[in-house]
């Protein structure tokens, strides 16, 4: 009987049939970064003063100066106040010259914006300022909220409907509320939208490296993740050069909108994984594509080869508890899912707060961005060299250290803290890349998909509680930094409890992972599993 591995043997393990199927998969991650523009590039607290114009009706000949003063009170300073303005009253102007006004009240009117670095965000707009504050932080929770629900929903699903499916389901929730976010008139219908462009990128995310793995031979399978994670960071480094010029964030969003449309209408004609259509006994159907990759690869697969395909029974019924059920899978998964969920916490904790470096957003953008192209590109070769276990224990050991070396700077030394976060970025965003790699290739087929989703679960759990443990720094600067690279480091060392995985054939089974965990595969080296950006 053949397996699957020695199927992609013949057709090629990575010919122009599963190049053409990663690029296709990974080109929405190109597009994924914009959505994180409209939280992501604002002030948070612009210069302002609460709308006054109702004095106006009183006196239309007013100045500008005349009627601030009139009607706002001032801070110790001498400034005017920005979140309060004097009660109106339905004075002549006379009166209100002579007697003054001293009862204070917030805005009522809304605010006047000015020196603002953007022509519109989601701040001026929605009047995210004040008391309203901490709606950033909320958005961003928000958002990160759907990713979560994104990943928890089409794990699962696409082990019982399918890999292309999911991507299908996915890409088109993506582009509607991408498009709906743009045209929202009020904050809370904006976090409604962002909450469900959150569970279309998290579902779309895990499901398109799983699809475009699957189909990839061992000897490149590092290539699935490695390039959906380039294709983002180039995503990073144009979405700099985009808010720089299109400083309103309506319009980036609609334009962000534009190719993901055309990912709607070719998502259609990806090819579903005959893995999986092989695990669900869907052979007919696998063995169409089987020869269509072949030829499109220019190779040809005898029909013996297509009539011996094994068709395992690999407990395709059993779904998470396949996991439970074994100790070593069970250590698999928490190990993977703890370090997931740092490298999470940590990118994420160090990207919402990349404006407070000391250097132009726009610039941090950019080298956050350029920085990633270098990490992924070294980890598509350096993963065939060195195995995944090392590699991931360095890297994750490395940016942990990175992180907890910013606290040893002086405040206000921006260029060896920018540093120092980029690289811990260098170091996280390799993580990253290795654990895609390596989740897919700890756990069999049959929960694959589930093992994949709860490991990107918990790394959204990391990301959402990235802005929550931000806001922590109100009371002490070092606690985000403390706590973040702590986890990080403490989860790089137990990756080195992980088998190698390297140049080995996807199990199909259960007992298959379970024997890679013996004395001859922990000698191999061991890569821990990453946490996926999103």
């Amino acid at each position: 009987m053949a397996d699957f591995g020695e199927i992609l043997r013949n057709i090629g393990e990575f010919g122009l049939f599963q190049q053409l199927t990663l690029i296709a998969l990974c080109f929405t991650n190109l597009i994924q970064p914009f959505i994180f523009a409209s939280f992501l590039f604002i002030q948070s607290d612009p210069e302002r003063h609460c709308n006054t114009d109702w004095i106006l009706q009183a006196d239309s000949n007013l100045t500008t100066d005349e009627q601030l003063n009139l009607t706002l009170p001032r801070e110790e300073d001498g400034t005017f106040s920005r979140c309060q303005m004097f009660l109106p009253v339905n004075w002549d102007i006379g009166a209100i010259r002579e007697y003054g006004l001293n009862e204070t009240t917030r805005c009522r009117d809304g605010w006047v914006y000015y020196d603002t670095l953007y022509d519109a965000t989601i701040v001026t707009d929605f009047d995210l300022v004040c008391d309203q504050a901490n709606m950033v932080q909320v958005t961003q929770a928000v958002f990160m909220s759907g990713i979560l629900v994104g990943s928890i929903i089409f794990g699962p699903f696409a082990e019982s409907f399918g890999r292309k499916r999911a991507t299908q389901i996915t890409t088109v929730l993506l582009f509607i509320f991408t498009v709906t976010t743009a045209l929202c008139p009020n904050v809370y219908l904006y976090l409604a939208s962002m909450f469900m462009v959150g569970i279309g990128g998290g579902g779309y995310r895990i499901n398109s490296i799983i699809l475009a793995t699957e189909w990839i031979g061992p000897s490149k399978r590092s290539w699935g993740a490695c390039v959906a994670q380039l294709f983002g960071a180039v995503g990073q480094c144009v979405v700099a050069g985009m808010i720089y010029f299109i400083r309103d964030w309506r319009l980036a969003q609609l334009i962000t909108a534009a190719p993901i449309a055309v990912v709607v209408i070719y998502i259609w004609f990806i090819p579903e994984s005959a893995r999986w259509l092989l695990s669900r006994g869907r052979t007919e159907e696998a063995k169409q594509l089987i020869v269509k990759a072949a030829a499109i690869n220019k190779r040809t697969v005898s029909d013996s080869l297509l009539n011996n395909i094994a068709v395992k029974d690999v407990g395709n019924k059993g779904g998470i508890r396949v996991i439970f059920r074994s100790p070593v899978l069970t250590k698999y998964l928490f190990i993977i899912t703890l370090s997931w969920f740092s490298l999470n916490l940590s990118i994420f904790c160090v990207y919402f707060n990349m404006g407070s470096f000391g250097y132009s957003i726009f610039v941090t953008q950019l080298l956050f961005g350029a920085i990633e192209i270098p990490a992924h590109i070294l980890c598509m070769w350096l993963l065939e060299v060195f195995g995944r276990k090392i590699l991931f224990v360095a890297t994750l050991l490395s940016g942990g250290l990175s992180c907890i070396l910013v606290l040893a700077v002086p405040q206000g030394e921006a260029i060896a803290v920018t540093s120092l976060v980029v690289a811990a970025r260098f170091f996280l965003l390799s993580s990253a890349s290795i654990c895609t790699v390596y989740i897919q290739e700890l756990f069999p087929t049959s929960v694959r998909q589930t093992a994949t989703a709860l490991g990107a679960i918990s790394a959204r759990v990391g990301g959402l509680l990235a802005p929550l443990l931000n806001i922590l720094a109100v009371y002490h600067w070092v606690i985000p930094t403390t706590v973040f690279s702590s986890v990080t480091l403490v989860s790089g060392a137990l990756c080195l409890l992980l088998p190698e995985t390297r140049s080995k054939d996807l199990p199909e089974s259960a007992d298959e992972a379970e024997n890679r965990d013996g004395t001859s595969a922990n000698k191999t080296s061991c890569s821990n599993p990453k946490s996926t950006k999103l």
